[in-house]
């Protein structure tokens, strides 16, 4: 039994969502998100509590219970508050400037990376160092901070490179001298 597609979402005031078929629509005061779900699912909106129900108990529906109700769930977290990645970048030579709608990257390369922000995506440099990723996609935004640390990882003997605020970095002890 899926325990997370059991639980009700609650749709917070200024919030509108519209279930079409298999589309649902979330509108809310940071954006408006769309996304196709399974179609087997039953999506019921009532006294703005969301319910989704599954139609069997199948292996392939269960897991598919739990994810339709998280989906769901993080569109509206996004519309309302949204989700943000924040980098780090840790080297010397190393850093990140902001041109317009264009990150450029110094990570040791021979020239610098000149990412522009995908639709959505709002990129914010407040040191040369640290890199705030923002928008209302949750997996938009994990999947760009992805991008941006797959340049360069932190690699494990002096810790350089570019990593996620919260992220350790476990380190390995190098050569020793004679």
């Amino acid at each position: 039994m899926s325990r997370i597609g059991k639980k009700p979402i609650e749709i917070p005031s200024g919030v509108d969502v519209k279930v079409e078929g298999n589309n649902i629509t979330v509108k809310g005061p940071k954006g408006e998100l769309n996304k196709s779900l399974n179609k087997d699912m039953k999506i019921e909106i009532n006294d703005g509590v969301l319910t989704i129900e599954r139609p069997n108990d199948s292996k392939e529906i269960k897991a598919i219970h739990g994810l339709t109700r998280t989906l769901i769930y993080n569109m509206i977290i996004g519309v309302t508050e949204g989700y943000s990645k924040q980098l780090e970048i840790i080297g010397t030579g190393y850093r990140a400037a902001k041109k317009g709608k264009v990150l450029s990257l110094n990570l040791g390369f021979s020239h610098p990376l000149d990412l522009e922000d995908p639709e959505g995506i709002e990129v914010e440099v407040p040191s040369a160092n640290s890199i705030i990723i923002k928008g209302i996609d949750k997996q938009l935004v994990g999947s760009y901070a992805a991008k941006i640390r797959s340049y360069r990882e932190p690699e494990p003997y002096k810790g350089k490179g570019v990593k996620y605020i919260d992220e350790h970095v476990r380190r390995k002890v190098g050569k020793t001298g004679k």
